[in-house]
């Protein structure tokens, strides 16, 4: 018998079941890609080393190499959120970025600032709750127990 590994972002996405949950999937994935499209920008501001950004690091105390980390991790975290398979694990990655940037501000730079990333740690859990089948299923895909028998056995 030979079985064919058939990756869970190939699949036909679940349909949710009632229409207030279709109606909440939909608005989190526009707040997915909106969020993506934010973060996308504040990366380029850094990994560019933008005027506005290398200022902020100065005035942390920071040097470049902490901004063009944390600008890749906003990429990684942009581009993951847009790949249906990983946007829930990208969503708890951003959990923790969201809560250092949450901290930095409240300590270093502004604290009234601080707000924005708590209100987008909430975003972020709703994004991981409402995507928590497809990070169910990439695990079980890493673990190797994605495997389907293939068609026609």
């Amino acid at each position: 018998m030979s079985e064919t590994v058939v990756p869970a972002a190939l699949t036909v996405p679940r349909v949710p079941s009632s229409p207030r949950r279709r109606v909440a999937s939909a608005a989190l994935t526009g707040a997915r890609v909106a969020l993506a499209l934010f973060l996308g920008f504040s990366a380029v501001a850094k990994l560019v080393a933008h005027a506005s950004a290398v200022e902020s690091f100065e005035r942390m105390g920071w040097g470049s190499a902490a901004m063009y980390a944390i600008g890749g991790l906003e990429l990684a975290g942009a581009l993951a959120l847009l790949i249906p398979l990983l946007a829930g694990v990208a969503a708890v990655a951003l959990v923790g970025l969201f809560a250092g940037a949450s901290v930095v501000q409240l300590t270093l730079l502004d604290p009234p600032n601080a707000v924005m990333p708590a209100l987008l740690i909430v975003l972020v859990v709703l994004i991981a709750r409402d995507r928590r089948e497809r990070t169910r299923e990439l695990y079980a895909l890493l673990r190797g127990r994605g495997r389907v028998p293939h068609a026609g056995q």
